[in-house]
């Protein structure tokens, strides 16, 4: 998350005074963190016009494993049970919309009959790195793997996590498209993407879902045909059943991308009344007149 890598930040206030927040050391807790409440408030607070970043050094070579799945709900148990006991650097999943999108786009050999496909990816050096992996691949097995294995070939390792990387533009080159982001459980992964999955058949529009798998991140794309306007309402209604799934299985509107306009009423269901007020609070406390950024991020302004 950005918030972690962030140490310090030169702010500009609404009433124009400008403060340095944060610190220069590794560790600190002193006064409250308001850092992090910067970090996560949308431009809503203040203007960032400075910012300390923390550097961490180059890991090793990763060593790359792929495991592919009849359906999303052995996939979703399998990334349960391998955060449960190990902590790959990498744990990204795709679906077959997605598996067939990029297969379609740029051509590598990916089984577009797969009901999804899990890519990792451990930063532990040498034989440690391998063990990891094996370890991985061996949950995904018992899990019901239809194929796993390690990449001994870098060509290949690097091949199969650009699948993932292009996800995105696969997924635009088929439409319009609606980009959305939530987070789950990891107990609810599979769950979740079984229910995304019959949003799209029930609104007519196509869904390809991926994602942070090892944080139970999802990024659900709606992609409907260019100009279509009836899709287009189709695909808002979808966005917002997505959402819905979220808070469904104990998770939120947003993983990391944040609210936007596009989330506020969503948001209002996931605070109670006490959260709202006092997100409204610090609102008021720091830009009393509402000048920055209005509109945005917050439930009710």
């Amino acid at each position: 998350m950005t918030r972690d890598s962030v140490l310090g930040l030169e702010v500009v206030l609404a009433d124009g005074r400008v403060t340095r927040i944060g610190r220069r050391t590794i560790k600190g807790v002193a006064g409250y963190d308001l850092t992090g409440l910067m970090v996560g408030s949308e431009g809503t607070l203040g203007i960032v016009t400075m910012a300390r970043l923390k550097l961490r050094a180059l890991p090793p070579p990763p060593t790359t494993a792929v495991a592919v799945f009849a359906d999303v709900g052995a996939a979703g148990l399998a990334v349960e049970q391998i955060m449960a006991q190990l902590t790959p650097s990498m744990l990204e999943l795709m679906d077959q919309a997605t598996i067939t999108a990029v297969e379609n786009w740029r051509p590598m050999g990916l089984d577009t009959t797969a009901g999804a496909l899990l890519i990792a990816q451990t930063d532990a050096a040498g034989s440690a790195g391998i063990a990891e992996a094996d370890l991985l691949l061996e949950i995904c097995e018992r899990n019901g793997a239809t194929e796993a294995y390690r990449s001994e070939d870098p060509e290949q390792a690097e091949m199969l996590v650009g699948a993932r990387r292009m996800a995105i533009p696969a997924l635009e080159m088929m439409g319009d498209w609606l980009l959305d982001d939530i987070a789950v459980p990891r107990s609810q992964l599979g769950r979740a993407m079984i229910m995304i999955a019959e949003i799209g058949q029930r609104n007519d529009v196509f869904i390809g879902t991926f994602g942070h798998a090892g944080d139970g991140n999802l990024h659900p794309t709606i992609v409907v045909p260019r100009g279509d306007e009836g899709a287009a309402i189709r695909a808002m209604v979808a966005f917002n059943e997505i959402l819905d799934v979220a808070l469904k299985v104990g998770g939120t509107v947003t993983g990391e991308h944040g609210i936007g306009t596009l989330k506020r009423a969503h948001l209002a269901l996931e605070l109670d009344e006490v959260a709202i007020d006092l997100h409204s609070r610090v609102k008021a406390a720091w830009d009393p007149l509402g000048i920055l950024n209005p509109g945005k991020a917050l439930p009710r302004w």
